[in-house]
């Protein structure tokens, strides 16, 4: 695929160009990514499904811009990453993404506010009214205000990924992963989890990612991207709406 193909005009998020990630293990390379291409249009809520091994979270860092590609070119919010100083990928990484965990990466002597006001302090360049309003609206927007001054190990599973949620969307970024975000949790909690990142994706339109090997998330997908060996086996196009 030449590059022109791969750029789907101005609405492209994510692109991804013959893209290769190798690690070295030993006298071995394995070949995590191999030869992927992949367009992400703004607004999407994209499954990259496949089972472990299969190269999701390499893919899902490489857009995060905790890794850099071995070979091809990683666009993210219009740039390429391969080209970014490691400065410039954390700005990068500070203001156009969100990142939700699997295992939530809440910091525990913090309550839920402080939490969510994290990133902001980290981003700077909001008075403290203003971060104020901010955290509390995306608060209130997870159904947490109630709960707002307790620490994470007062709060259950699946309330913890909402305060996970707050903080990955109080920056207003472009674009959030999330890494097998229902991994820890059950089945109930995991669909009411993915329902609100589906609302917000539907409200806001800002552009999800998130990797799973669970069906019944995978169901919940608008757009499902299936990773087999480091490859692409089927990029979900046929399947997205409008």
């Amino acid at each position: 695929m030449d590059e022109d193909v791969c750029m789907s005009g101005q609405d492209a998020i994510v692109e991804l160009l013959n893209v290769d990630k190798d690690y070295p293990l030993g006298r071995l390379t394995v070949k995590a990514l191999k030869g992927v291409d992949l367009t992400i249009r703004r607004g999407e809520f994209a499954s990259v499904a496949g089972p472990s091994g299969s190269g999701k979270t390499t893919l899902l860092n490489l857009v995060g811009c905790v890794d850099v590609a071995t070979r091809g070119v990683v666009r993210v919010a219009g740039q390429a990453t391969g080209k970014l100083s490691d400065r410039q990928l954390t700005e990068l990484r500070l203001h156009k993404l969100g990142f939700i965990f699997q295992s939530f990466n809440l910091i525990p002597v913090l309550d839920v506010y402080q939490n969510v006001e994290f990133p902001l302090l980290l981003q700077g360049g909001l008075t403290g009214g203003e971060r104020q309003s901010r955290v509390r609206e995306m608060v209130d927007k997870v159904g947490l205000t109630a709960q707002i001054k307790q620490r994470p190990n007062e709060l259950s599973g699946g309330q913890r990924q909402r305060v996970a949620i707050a903080r990955a969307l109080v920056t207003r970024p472009a674009i959030v992963l999330a890494d097998e975000p229902t991994a820890n949790l059950d089945s109930v909690t995991g669909t009411s989890i993915i329902d609100l990142m589906k609302e917000i994706n539907h409200k806001d339109q800002t552009t999800f990612i998130f990797s799973t090997h669970d069906h019944k998330v995978m169901d919940r997908a608008e757009r499902l991207i299936a990773l087999e060996d480091g490859q692409i086996k089927d990029n979900g196009e046929g399947g997205v709406d409008g």
